[in-house]
């Protein structure tokens, strides 16, 4: 019943406004492809790995162990031994400035790279 009140014009603006939110997803909404892993226990750099060579990675921290796992451009926390597993959940790291925080270990991920979308993060 409703479509009866809308014109031309109407029915113009709201494709206008649909397309452009579909062309601003891939240009605002994505950062740049991530180059290095920086992993971080109790705040001070644990290790910096360039994201192109496959490996796992053991991180000791207060709790226990925390095991990163790097593939070719894009890593994760595959076990933590905090309790909520949120960094676990993730999942696959890739793009620059994503991060995973596994707090209760004291350990962190962070993706690297030219086009970061935002200069630093503290936490």
């Amino acid at each position: 019943m409703w479509l009866s009140f809308l014109r031309p014009g109407d029915l113009f603006l709201i494709f206008l406004a649909l397309f452009g939110t579909a062309l601003s997803f891939p240009i605002l909404w994505l950062g740049g492809a991530g180059d290095r892993l920086v992993i971080r226990q109790e705040g001070a750099i644990f290790l910096e790995v360039d994201l192109q060579t496959p490996r796992e990675i053991s991180v000791p921290g207060p709790l226990g162990e925390t095991r990163v796992v790097v593939e070719k451009g894009r890593a994760r926390v595959a076990a933590d031994p905090g309790p909520r597993q949120y960094c676990v959940r993730q999942g696959w790291l890739s793009r620059a400035g994503e991060v995973a925080i596994c707090a209760p270990n004291r350990v962190s991920l962070v993706i690297t790279g030219k086009d970061a979308p935002y200069d630093s993060l503290n936490y």
